[in-house]
Order: structure tokens, then C-alpha cells, then sequence
């Protein structure tokens, strides 16, 4: 499966139907509802080159694929249902004509005020069949070689026996595929024989299934364990976290998970999809571009007082302005953090340490940085690049990683998100200087995480802010 051509596919025939869109509005509205072409017929010969038809062409077109890319669309463009397509597409149609009549439409000259209602209906009616007509035959053809099994998913399945034997065939079997291509097995608990084995190769352990799934383009991962396996269900969803594919479970373990699930049915057989998005799609973009202009003003508005603290690092003791170290980021991807440097250097030769309040470590400069946490300014250069975000979890190295997990195994859920600069952790309690402190800190991350939006983002962002401000960031 090509994506980027899909991705491309769905994107060049909505930026196409834009224009249309646009060229043929602007021609009807004109030729029916503008009171100055009503007036003067003969100047619709110009309309071609009239400035606002010209201006929309440029940049109309845009504004609908920012839509379409806010409200997720263009996310798993193999995955979709012509139901929700056409649903978002109305949606969207109804929203981004909302904004045209606003920018646009109210300057113009009408004879009255129910053009305006004429121009809004004309538009959403233009918009909504010119855009859902494409869109409608990829989808369906896409479906179409799905069901005839030209395209298919790469799928594991996390079960060994009787369950999962059963729903292997009746998938296998069944006249219209799901799209799953099956390429293994993993087991939950250890045996000497496994059902799945006659049909599938064993991977391997539930405990080790990250590193199984690398290199092999997993898509989809599909639960159907015994009802002995039930109480591992917990170890088994943490084993997957931080996977990019696509969870979903047999429907008589839905009780036992936990989270937010929706039912989805693929033709004659029904999954559990287990959701791992923690925000809906459209505020997760929104996320993104606030931590993008945020970034961008910090680091531009503030230069004179980067510039400072750089002069003062320098002056305070030998070493370089800036401190990189390698942290654990989002699915478990590593990335390296950086800071200016607040301690001296060598200052770990014997190994990974926390720091403390009076660490003999720090310079003194140093210790006024972190007061003032002037020392994390260099991360927004890591937000801009997408490692990081303004609001998340504080990103750890893997040492002290695999000493929380021995304490918390759930401390892996954090991995679900991207880490931030500041979090609900670090402003209810604080740097943590041991695993058994960031332990604790745990809960509030996990709270965070239940609860993510971009207004407790501006919440968490004002009290880091205060918190700065006051000197209490040590």
C-alpha cells in the first residue's frame, strides 16, 4: 500500500474541487444575488479578472485543506467509513462556508439581506456535492479492493488458542475481507503447543512484543485471549503501548478493558477498537500549532535574555553554553533534550544521578537558573521540532525509566503522549529527586493524561508561569 499517494490522492481532488467550487459560486452569485452585476450585465465579461475572484482562487482552496487536515481527514486514508466521510464532509462544509460568508461574502452589494442567506445556502449546496462526489468514489473503491483482499493490513493477533483459532478462521474464511493479513502470533502464557501454530509463526512472548513488531510494518493488533488470559489483560495493554497499530479486541473482553472503546464492525464480524488517542483529532492539531506560534515568540521575543543567560553559563565555569542529553519521548522513541548548562561539567562520571536542591554539582549560576527554570529555554527549540510539547509528562532517560517501572509498571502510559516542558506533575508536586518521587509524581500525569485539553494546557501553562515568575521552580 502506497499512503502518500492515497494521502496525496484525496488532497489534490479537494484542492481541485475547491477551485471549482470557488469559480462556479463566484459566477452564480454574480450572475443572480450581486446587486452591481444585477445593475451593470455587461460587466460580467470581467469577472475573470476581478480581484476578489482572483484572491479567493489563491487562497480559498487552502483554507478548506486546513480544515479537512484539522479535522483529521487525511488520517488513515485506508481506514475510512463512507458514513463518517460524508458526515465530516457536511460538517466541514457547513463550518468553512461560515467563515467564507464573514471574510467575504458581506462586503458585497446585495439588494437585500436574504442574499446573504442565498449565497450561504448556495455555497454549503456547491461545496458540500462538488467536494463528496470524488471523495465518494476513492472511498469506495479503496473499500472495494480492500474486500477483495488487493489491500490489506499487516495484523498480529495476541492470543494462542481456542479464541483466537476461532477468530482467525472465521476472518480468513469470510467472503468480504477485513483487510487483515495475518503475519503472527503472540502468546500470553507460556505452553508447550500452541492451536494458532498450524496456521501462523510464533513471534513470541506478549512481554517482548515492541521488539517483535520491528521492522515488520504492524498495522494492526488483534486481542482474543482465553478466559484464564483475562487477568493479564492489563500487562498485555501496557505491553502494547506506545504501538502505533491499531488495537482492537474480541467483543466478550470488553468488560475487562478499561478506557475510552467505540465498536466498530468489520462486515459480519464485530471488534472492540481500543482508542489510543487521548484528545479528539482536531484539538491534537490545534495542540500542535499553539506550541508552534508559542515557541516561535519565546524564542524570538526573549533573544536579549537567552543572550544573557548564555553570556552568564559561559562566565560561570568551563564548559559549553548548552547541554544535550538523550531522553525517552512519545512511543518510546528516543530524542535528545536540550538545556543551557547549569551544572559542571563531568558532573556524572560516576554514572546517571538526580539532582538535588543543594547539589554540590550545580554552579552557582546554575542554581539561579533553575530557580527562574531559565535552564529549559533551549526545549522549545525541541517543541518546534516536534519532539516535545509545551504541556506533557517530563521526558526521562531509559536508566531511571526501567527503576520507575520496577515501582510503577504504569509509568509507561506516559509514553502515549509527546513530553513537555512543564506538566500537571511538575506544578502539583515538583522535581522529583529519586524513582520513588517520580513515582509518585506519577498520578498526576496520569491525570493529566485523562483529562487533556488545550484549556488545562492554558491553565498549566499560567501556574508554570506564576511559578516562574515567584522563583519557585527549584
Amino acid at each position: 500500500m502506497n499512503k502518500k499517494r492515497q494521502t496525496l490522492l484525496y488532497i489534490i481532488c479537494d484542492y481541485v474541487s475547491a477551485i471549482i467550487v470557488w469559480t462556479l459560486f463566484f459566477f452564480l452569485r454574480n450572475e443572480y444575488i450581486d446587486a452591481y452585476y444585477l445593475e451593470y450585465p455587461e460587466q460580467r465579461a470581467l469577472i475573470l479578472t476581478d480581484e476578489h475572484y482572483v484572491y479567493g482562487l489563491c487562497f480559498i482552496p487552502l483554507m478548506w485543506l486546513l480544515l479537512y487536515y484539522l479535522s483529521g481527514y487525511y488520517k488513515n486514508v485506508y481506514r475510512k467509513s463512507r458514513l463518517k466521510e460524508l458526515i465530516n464532509t457536511f460538517f466541514i462544509t457547513l463550518v468553512g462556508s461560515f467563515i467564507l460568508l464573514f471574510a467575504i461574502i458581506l462586503d458585497d452589494n446585495v439588494p437585500s439581506y436574504e442574499a446573504y442567506y442565498e449565497s450561504y445556502i448556495l455555497l454549503v449546496c456547491l461545496h458540500f456535492i462538488v467536494t463528496y462526489i470524488p471523495r465518494f468514489i476513492i472511498t469506495t473503491r479503496t473499500t472495494k479492493k480492500i474486500r477483495n483482499r488487493e489491500i490489506g493490513f499487516n495484523t498480529v493477533l495476541v492470543g494462542s488458542n481456542e479464541k483466537a483459532e476461532q477468530l482467525y478462521n472465521r476472518l480468513v474464511s469470510a467472503k468480504k475481507s477485513s483487510g487483515n493479513k495475518f503475519v503472527g502470533f503472540v502468546n500470553v502464557i507460556e505452553q508447550q503447543q500452541y492451536q494458532m501454530a498450524k496456521y501462523i509463526p510464533h513471534l513470541g512472548n506478549i512481554e517482548n512484543v515492541k521488539q517483535l513488531l520491528k521492522g515488520r510494518h504492524i498495522e494492526e493488533i488483534i486481542i482474543a485471549i482465553e478466559t484464564k488470559e483475562h487477568a493479564y489483560i492489563e500487562k498485555i495493554l501496557t505491553c502494547l503501548q506506545g504501538t502505533k497499530a491499531v488495537i482492537k479486541a474480541i467483543p466478550d473482553n470488553c468488560d475487562i478493558i478499561t478506557g475510552r472503546v467505540t465498536f466498530n464492525s468489520i462486515h459480519d464480524e464485530p471488534l472492540i477498537v481500543i482508542s489510543q488517542n487521548v484528545m479528539p483529532i482536531w484539538e491534537e492539531k490545534m495542540k500542535r500549532a499553539f506550541d508552534i506560534i508559542i515557541s516561535i515568540l519565546v524564542l524570538v521575543l526573549g533573544f536579549p535574555l537567552y543572550l544573557f543567560t548564555a553570556i552568564m553559563v559561559k562566565r560561570s565555569s568551563k564548559g559549553p553554553i548548552f547541554y544535550k542529553q538523550e531522553r525517552i519521548g512519545q512511543f518510546g522513541v528516543p530524542f535528545n533534550i536540550y538545556k543551557f548548562r547549569s551544572m559542571y561539567t563531568d558532573s556524572e562520571v560516576t554514572g546517571p544521578q538526580l539532582s538535588s536542591e543543594n547539589d554540590s554539582r550545580i554552579t552557582p549560576w546554575g542554581h539561579t537558573m533553575r530557580k527562574y527554570r531559565l535552564d529549559e529555554i533551549p526545549q522549545f527549540y525541541n517543541v518546534l521540532k516536534g519532539d516535545m510539547s509545551l504541556v506533557g509528562p517530563r521526558p526521562e532517560r531509559e536508566y531511571f525509566i526501567k527503576q520507575i517501572v520496577k515501582i510503577a509498571p504504569h509509568y509507561i502510559h506516559l509514553q502515549k503522549v509527546k513530553p513537555g516542558i512543564t506538566s500537571l506533575g511538575q506544578v502539583k508536586y515538583g522535581y522529583a529527586q529519586s524513582p520513588e518521587e517520580m513515582a509518585k509524581r506519577l498520578k498526576y500525569d496520569i491525570l493529566y493524561i485523562e483529562n487533556m485539553s488545550i484549556y488545562l494546557d492554558i491553565k498549566i501553562l499560567f501556574y508554570t508561569i506564576r511559578t516562574v515568575i515567584s522563583g519557585e521552580g527549584v
